[in-house]
């Protein structure tokens, strides 16, 4: 699809199952199971689904998967699929890692930073060689003294070789970083988680990471477990939600096997998703 000048496509960027429980916070399983279904596990199917942006002489990416530096213990506990490789899905679109100008991290997670960094002659650098690397200032700072409570959430050898790589940059609140290119910062989940929204003035995308990661959860109660602080997240899902509904924004999502894109409406019963049908699910 176009917005503007840019041509936005979703590119795979891996494929895994977590806890439907943690996926889910106080949801009972009798309802989330209705949709997605667990395995013998209690583990429910998640994709990485990064997006592309392209066009005005840039070629940015939005999260860098899951990746695929995973000790085969690691790999079990989150049933990463081997064979989903975010290089992969940029070269099905006739682009290479050194094309790359920018790379979005929404937050630093392993599902969405995962693949920020390659092993390369023994030792770790950078995938996109040629990128900037933007991440929001604050939530770096996070990242290297995270909480008990989400320790387990960061794997600093995802990213921390970025800070000397000299293509890092921090960024510094929300704001209009590249033309049509608009942050807006969540906090709910983790701190200073950004989203990107891409708009011409008419047409907009958010790309939601994780404040909306499944359709199921455009509803407003249905919060992660992960999220360290779900009554902020829930204010923050009514407020950017109530404007997407009102402005007729597309939401980007990066969680969900089966549906890529949706809108929200007013309903009966609060904020609905209606999905994009039009548009192909990539996973």
């Amino acid at each position: 699809m176009k917005i503007g000048g840019y041509s936005l496509f979703p590119i795979p960027g891996g494929r895994f199952r977590l806890d439907g429980g943690a996926m889910f916070g106080v949801v009972p399983k009798a309802l989330w199971e209705r949709e997605h279904p667990a395995d013998e596990h209690n583990r429910v199917e998640i994709v990485a689904r990064s997006l592309l942006v392209a066009g005005e002489g840039r070629l940015l990416l939005v999260n860098t998967g899951i990746g695929q530096s995973w000790a085969e213990k690691e790999r079990a506990r989150y049933a990463v699929d081997p064979a989903v490789r975010l290089e992969d899905s940029l070269a099905a679109l006739g682009y290479r890692p050194e094309e790359v100008t920018h790379v979005l991290q929404t937050h630093l997670h392993f599902d969405h930073a995962g693949g920020a960094m390659v092993e390369r002659g023994g030792r770790r650098v950078p995938l996109f060689p040629r990128a900037e690397y933007l991440v929001q200032k604050r939530h770096w700072q996070w990242a290297q003294a995270p909480s008990e409570r989400d320790r387990a959430s960061f794997r600093s050898e995802d990213w921390e070789g970025l800070a000397g790589s000299g293509q890092l940059l921090l960024l510094d609140g929300e704001e209009e970083f590249l033309p049509g290119l608009h942050l807006h910062l969540v906090h709910g989940h983790t701190p200073h988680q950004q989203l990107l929204r891409v708009t011409d003035g008419r047409s907009s995308l958010l790309y939601c990471s994780d404040l909306v990661p499944f359709l199921s959860q455009v509803r407003l109660p249905w919060i992660m477990a992960y999220d360290l602080n779900p009554l902020a997240t829930l204010e923050e899902k009514r407020r950017l939600l109530g404007r997407a509904a009102a402005e007729d924004w597309l939401l980007f999502l990066e969680h969900d096997p089966l549906v890529q894109t949706c809108r929200v409406r007013q309903g009966a019963r609060g904020l609905e998703a209606v999905p994009a049908a039009a548009t192909p699910a990539a996973s």
